[in-house]
């Protein structure tokens, strides 16, 4: 294919003489065209050859030179020791704590009784996608009016799904499917910052007549599919997809009126509901306590709740793009997301609107070993 392509374009036969020269330049090519699709500009990295199909890979240890804060760590794992998952863990904590007051140095983690997976990344170099999600505060009314007038809703009874255990679909909530039950928990301004609470799981809201704020817990889905509206914007090229992040989101919504925009959030068939929580932790799937920086939310298929993450954290600045920097975090995981599946972990990144910039704009890759207590030690 490749001679007779050469040989229409150039009139030029090749010969014994010329194909040894012609293989090399296929060759070259072929070096630069590998590298150039290979892309770093999110902090991807390509130093540990090529891993096989599944998410986690047997290593002997982390091979890194990133420099190391684990600063965070002690605290969020006393949080998960007064847990049942304290003692599930018990063995794999005390040995981790160990070789953290040590000093931490990745290449001594054997010398502690402690094994080492590394996940792969969805490119099979290591490069694992590392996003960032936070709990906002929105202020709300606890009765309708003119300008709140978007509800967020508690889970309905049992009895109220359908013979599949669903829910109404989003659509048909924002088509009133649940008037009249007595479900609103109050009242926002703003259809899309609902989503995104939704999207985040839980968050703070600070009512109109009150300054105290209100935890408005994580409590269940309608049992329909998730679809992210970024993915969708992408697909019809509102957003580039390079300039995809939660305030490119914004900008696109500032400019649209309500029946484009609950169009588009509509594509999203599942909808979170809420409930009130009279204390202001954080929690997450695994019912603990999160600080900023120190948990995850992942895929429990392959990490289990519980389980303790090194990790290098791409480090971006307040626009958005990687500095060229990794810095080596201990990270436990103890949250999951309907969108972190597989070779992709969500860092939680605290509370407020500066958090929420932070974890709008990660989308970045980083290497990430998962810790086991070594059995035989």
């Amino acid at each position: 294919m490749l001679k007779n392509a050469f040989k229409a374009d150039t009139g030029v036969v090749i010969t014994c003489r010329t194909s040894a020269m012609f293989k090399l330049i296929v060759i070259i090519l072929s070096v630069l065209f590998t590298s150039c699709a290979r892309p770093t500009h999110l902090g991807q990295q390509y130093l540990d050859g090529r891993f096989g199909k599944h998410v986690l890979h047997k290593v002997k240890k982390p091979k890194t030179d990133k420099p190391k804060d684990y600063a965070g760590f002690k605290e969020q794992l006393a949080q998960v020791q007064q847990s049942e998952l304290g003692n599930a863990y018990e063995g794999l904590y005390t040995k981790v704590l160990a070789w953290h007051a040590d000093g931490g140095v990745p290449e001594n983690l054997p010398h502690y009784g402690i094994t080492v997976e590394q996940i792969g990344g969805a490119d099979r170099y290591g490069n694992v996608l590392i996003t960032g999600y936070y709990s906002p505060v929105l202020t709300m009314s606890k009765q309708p009016t003119e300008k709140y007038m978007y509800p967020v809703h508690r889970k309905p009874d049992p009895e109220d799904a359908d013979c599949d255990d669903k829910y109404p679909t989003r659509a048909e909530v924002y088509a009133g499917a649940l008037q009249g039950k007595q479900l609103e928990l109050g009242y926002s301004a703003s259809l899309l910052d609902i989503f995104l609470m939704e999207v985040q799981g839980s968050g703070f809201v600070k009512f109109t007549d009150s300054d105290e704020l209100v935890y408005f817990a994580y409590a269940g889905k309608n049992g329909h599919p998730y679809v992210s509206i970024g993915k969708v914007l992408i697909e019809r090229n509102e957003i580039a997809k390079e300039d995809m992040s939660v305030q490119a989101i914004r900008a696109w919504a500032a400019q649209q009126d309500e029946a484009t925009l609950m169009e588009l959030l509509t594509q999203n068939s599942s909808y979170v509901f809420f409930a009130l929580q009279e204390k202001h932790d954080v929690l997450g799937t695994a019912k603990i306590p999160l600080l900023a920086y120190g948990a995850v939310a992942a895929d429990r298929e392959y990490l289990p709740m519980g389980s303790v993450l090194l990790a290098e954290v791409p480090q971006i600045d307040e626009t958005g793009n990687w500095t060229g920097e990794h810095i080596l975090n201990l990270l436990t995981v103890l949250d999951t997301g309907g969108a972190i599946k597989g070779n992709h972990i969500d860092l939680y990144c605290g509370i407020g609107e500066l958090a929420g910039a932070h974890a709008g704009y990660l989308k970045h890759y980083g290497r990430v070993w998962c810790l086991h207590a070594d059995a035989g030690s």
